[in-house]
């Protein structure tokens, strides 16, 4: 009676595999650099059944460039989530989405996106850029911090 199924485990899925809060060994990230990862998620999840119904002639062109960054930007955030030193992969991260917005905008002006979908993504886009901007911010002022002696 009231039994979880078998992959939601004692702590009802929050800590399962497939959480974007745990990697395989149950290391779990920062709650702060989740938001930025799973907006990220987010971005996908909405972007790639859209580039589905590009016209074939920009499908395989715009379409690819469009969804091999937006991954680019999830793998790179993972990893930052992960990693001591972050600072570079932020940055890179931030890269990405300005030529997200670049190419997003050139779809919308190539009418290949209706200007409610050019305005949904460029609102996920800048949502995201201030979240790793944040991020980036709040870990540089831990490494200032960090960095300066204590006086007495």
């Amino acid at each position: 009676m009231g039994a979880k199924p078998p992959s939601e485990g004692r702590d009802g899925g929050k800590n399962s595999p497939n959480s974007p809060r745990s990697d395989r060994s149950g290391a779990r990230a920062p709650r702060a650099n989740v938001a930025a990862v799973e907006s990220s998620y987010q971005l996908l999840l909405w972007l790639i059944p859209v580039l589905d119904g590009l016209p074939r002639s920009q499908k395989f062109q715009l379409g690819d460039r469009l969804q091999s960054t937006a991954l680019q930007v999830l793998d790179t955030l993972i990893e930052a989530a992960y990693n001591r030193e972050r600072s570079a992969l932020l940055r890179r991260a931030n890269l990405d989405l300005e030529k997200l917005r670049f190419w997003v905008r050139l779809a919308k002006d190539l009418k290949l996106l209706d200007f409610k979908r050019y305005e949904h993504a460029s609102r996920l886009i800048d949502d995201l850029g201030r979240q790793v901007g944040g991020w980036l911010r709040a870990d540089s002022g831990l490494r200032k911090a960090a960095d300066t002696p204590a006086v007495a």
